[in-house]
């Protein structure tokens, strides 16, 4: 694996890290044959609650023809099944199967227990996974001086 480059590009220094996180994340579950898109969407829709289909593609980092082919997938595999809103019949809440939640299961119990130890592995790893959502947050702001039609690099 090469190494990080020194920048201090903040984005370039966490692009660097994400990558490797993930790279690590998908290791973690190809062992229960899973996928890091399956991940995002059975750990949303894990907490039984279910979701529509615009904030599952939001935390699963995939646009909304992408997540519907996924779950497509998942569907036909069994592990999510799809229910009308009973607040609103126009929307589609996503659920997990009991297949889907045993999966989901055994995926989560892996998955904390890698990034355990890899938080462990650096200095205050605790603090740095406080810290990236704080991070998030402020970097959704508008900064100081930038019109509010930015150009796309």
């Amino acid at each position: 694996m090469p190494p990080v480059p020194s920048s201090p590009d903040l984005a370039h220094l966490l692009s660097h890290a994400g990558r490797r996180v993930v790279q690590r994340l998908a290791a973690v579950l190809a062992e229960e044959d899973c996928t890091v898109e399956e991940w995002r969407v059975l750990s949303i829709v894990g907490d039984g609650q279910g979701h529509p289909m615009s904030e599952i593609a939001e935390h699963a980092l995939m646009p909304a023809p992408s997540v519907t082919k996924l779950v497509d997938r998942m569907v036909a595999g069994n592990l999510v099944y799809r229910r009308p809103d009973p607040h609103d019949r126009r929307r589609v809440l996503l659920h997990l199967t009991s297949r889907g939640d045993d999966l989901h299961r055994r995926a989560a119990r892996r998955v904390r227990t890698d990034q355990a130890r890899l938080l462990d592995e650096i200095a205050d790893g605790g603090a740095l996974a406080r810290l990236l959502p704080r991070l998030t947050a402020a970097a959704d702001a508008r900064p100081a001086g930038v019109p509010s039609a930015t150009r796309s690099a």
